[in-house]
């Protein structure tokens, strides 16, 4: 029997111990993903490269392998505010941590140790892939007219697939999002200026690495650079000048937010945007402005940017 592609699971939970499977279940566990890809298994070889009388090549023998998984998770509350969303543990292994305020918020920004990771289970119609010890990196996607996401990227262990059943899912942790315009997506500004906006992209950017050594393998995370890019309806000089901005050393604040009740909002932020080479671009017959954007932490660190479910 062939294995269906859209037949397709994705488990993920907290690991306790870095490598070791916590076992996620499809009642606890589920997230509810779209553009999901697998690289199963990603070997890294060392070619004996023998010299010999004849032509031919050498054996590859296996040096190391890891796993890669990426997919999107629709951006949408946990459906009751002050409570963790489904996807909260895959931010917390893109190195952020959690931070929860009965009925009000739950809260993820970045840091720079104790860094947490998941044990993620993906089941193609009945063919388990465990992949253990995953960390990665995290971007966020608004556009208008479209739902916003978050796009995972996951670096694991290899483990050696089973035929196991596919798990029973329970998806009702996940709220229906909503579609990003006028309507429900509210609190734009930047820099002071609310403008007009098509599009914002965030890229936490992290460094992650596979390493597998004499006594140990693991999945690494090194260093963030957080940035992105902003398209805004072009405002005249006097409602903004985004070009002096870019040219000088100031730096200002972002914020929006996505939904429209209580228990289904996101709000990202950061106090510390620094913008550089804004650029025209035409949407329809109108000029927009192309901002590059670089989140820059402050003194006291990890405080680039904010992710606030509430």
């Amino acid at each position: 029997m062939p294995l269906l592609s859209r037949k397709r699971t994705i488990l993920a939970k907290t690991e306790i111990t870095y490598g070791t499977d916590p076992t996620p279940t499809g009642t606890a566990n589920a997230i509810l993903v779209r553009n999901l890809n697998i690289t199963p298994l990603n070997a890294e070889l060392a070619s004996r490269d023998l010299v010999r009388p004849y032509l031919g090549a050498s054996e590859q023998l296996l040096a190391s392998s890891y796993v890669a998984v990426d997919f999107e998770v629709e951006m949408a509350g946990a459906g009751t505010a002050g409570t963790a969303p489904a996807y909260g543990p895959l931010l917390q292994a893109c190195g952020m941590s959690e931070t929860l305020v009965a009925l009000a918020t739950a809260t993820y920004t970045p840091v720079s140790t104790a860094f947490k990771s998941v044990t993620i289970y993906y089941n193609v119609d009945g063919v388990l892939h465990k992949i253990t010890g995953a960390r990665g990196n995290v971007e966020l996607n608004i556009a208008a007219g479209q739902i916003p996401t978050f796009k995972f990227s996951f670096t694991g262990l290899y483990n050696a697939p089973t035929d196991t059943a596919a798990p029973t899912v329970t998806y009702t942790s996940f709220q229906t999002p909503l579609v990003a315009n006028n309507d429900n997506t509210t609190g734009f500004s930047l820099f002071s200026y609310s403008g007009v906006l098509s599009s914002l992209a965030l890229n936490l950017n992290n460094a992650v690495a596979f390493r597998n050594l004499i006594g140990l393998e693991d999945v690494l995370m090194t260093d963030r650079q957080v940035n992105g890019t902003c398209v805004i309806e072009a405002p005249n000089m006097a409602a903004k000048d985004f070009f002096s901005l870019a040219l000088g050393n100031t730096l200002g604040a972002l914020d929006i937010t996505h939904g429209t009740t209580a228990g289904n909002r996101v709000q990202i932020s950061s106090a510390r945007v620094d913008i550089s080479n804004p650029t025209y671009q035409d949407m329809n017959g109108i000029q927009m402005l192309q901002i590059p954007l670089t989140l820059v932490p402050s003194t006291a660190g990890n405080d680039e940017i904010s992710i606030v479910v509430k």
